[in-house]
């Protein structure tokens, strides 16, 4: 049976975040995200009538909305520690299991020039002050000041974005382990400081 063509749309988002992860933004042509999501030519400008312009900002959107729903999900975790060993451990398995070909969707737009996708741009930009707000309210709701949080929150999605790319580079999950023990190192001296957790 055939995918419902209900279904295109979605299998187009997530064909092109996938590409982007992986080859850029100039590697996401419309025959590209087509051979890669199975979804029929027709429904392209059905479903986007601006086009791949438009086919990449979706896809940064729904990046960006994916990794702040992990966050925003942990939350509730009485262990903040855990909350941000997962979003590194999330990162480190994308990593291995894509054979580190596949990176962060959101950064491969964010390192392209914004005047060649404006919209991807202000989009790659919501979604890392999404996920900074996020890590900031879960470390100012263990004892953090709002500063504190707001600044090692900055500081996590740095690190983990870059080692993401050093990652690719090297083949090796030694940059993310080692981001990994320094930030779990100083998120626990930083919340220690604050009294017990949980």
């Amino acid at each position: 049976m055939s995918p419902r063509r209900s279904d295109s749309r979605e299998r187009m988002i997530t064909g092109a975040a996938g590409l982007l992860g992986e080859h850029g933004a100039a590697g996401v042509s419309i025959d590209r995200v087509l051979a890669h999501s199975g979804a029929p030519r027709g429904s392209v400008y059905h479903h986007f009538p601006r086009g791949r312009t438009q086919l990449i900002d979706e896809a940064v959107v729904f990046a960006g909305d994916f990794i702040a729903r992990l966050i925003e999900d942990a939350l509730d975790d009485p262990d903040p520690l855990r909350a941000v060993d997962g979003f590194f451990t999330l990162w480190r398995d994308r990593l291995v299991r894509g054979d580190f070909r596949v990176g962060c969707p959101v950064v491969a737009v964010a390192v392209e020039s914004a005047d060649a996708a404006p919209e991807a741009a202000r989009s790659a930009a919501a979604a890392f002050a999404r996920w900074q707000q996020a890590l900031a309210t879960l470390l100012l709701r263990h004892g953090l000041t709002e500063e504190r949080s707001r600044r090692l929150a900055a500081f996590v999605v740095a690190a983990v974005e870059g080692a993401v790319v050093m990652c690719r580079a090297e083949r090796s999950t030694a940059p993310i382990d080692a981001a990994a023990a320094e930030i779990h190192d100083l998120l626990e001296h930083a919340l220690r400081s604050t009294g017990p957790r949980g």
